[in-house]
C-alpha cells in the first residue's frame, strides 16, 4: 500500500464524507445489468494504458474539471468515476458535485480492489481477462 502524508488522507476523507460511494461488487453488478451510467477512470494516461474496467472512458483527474462538461454536459448524468484506490476519485468527485453534477458516485477500492476480486479488465490492444478465457472464431 502507498504511504500518505496525514494532510492529504485528512482531505480525502473529507471528501468521502461529502460523495456517495459504491464498491466494487456494486459497480461490477451495475455493468453487468447493463445500466446506463458512465465509468471514468481519473488515472494516470499510464496507469489506463496498463489497464482499466470494461466500458471505462479515461478522463484523468488533471482534467476532468476543465474537459467534464464537453464530455458529459448533463449535470443529472450518472457518472460513477475511479482510481487506483478510491482517494483520487472521491476528490474529482467532490469537485464535479461542487460543479453542479448531481449523480456523481466514487467507486471505493478503485482498480486495486477491482482486480483483487478478479473481476474482467480491459487492457489497450489485448483481450479483456473475460474474453480470453472465450475460444477465438476464426474466419474462414
Amino acid at each position: 500500500m502507498k504511504h500518505h502524508s496525514p494532510r492529504f488522507l485528512e482531505i480525502v476523507a473529507a471528501a468521502k464524507r461529502r460523495v456517495r460511494e459504491l464498491g466494487v461488487a456494486d459497480v461490477d453488478a451495475m455493468l453487468r445489468r447493463r445500466e446506463r451510467f458512465h465509468l471514468i477512470d481519473v488515472r494516470e494516461e499510464s496507469e489506463w494504458a496498463r489497464g482499466h474496467l470494461p466500458r471505462a472512458r479515461h478522463v484523468s483527474k488533471g482534467i476532468i474539471e476543465r474537459d467534464i462538461e464537453t464530455k458529459f454536459p448533463d449535470p443529472d448524468a450518472p457518472l460513477v468515476l475511479y482510481c487506483g484506490g478510491g482517494f483520487r476519485s472521491a476528490l474529482a468527485a467532490e469537485n464535479l458535485q461542487r460543479m453542479g453534477y448531481r449523480n456523481v458516485r466514487s467507486m471505493d477500492g478503485g482498480w486495486r480492489g477491482w482486480l483483487a476480486a478478479g473481476l474482467p479488465t480491459v487492457t489497450p490492444g489485448r483481450r479483456s481477462r473475460r474474453d480470453a478465457a472465450k475460444p477465438r472464431r476464426r474466419l474462414r
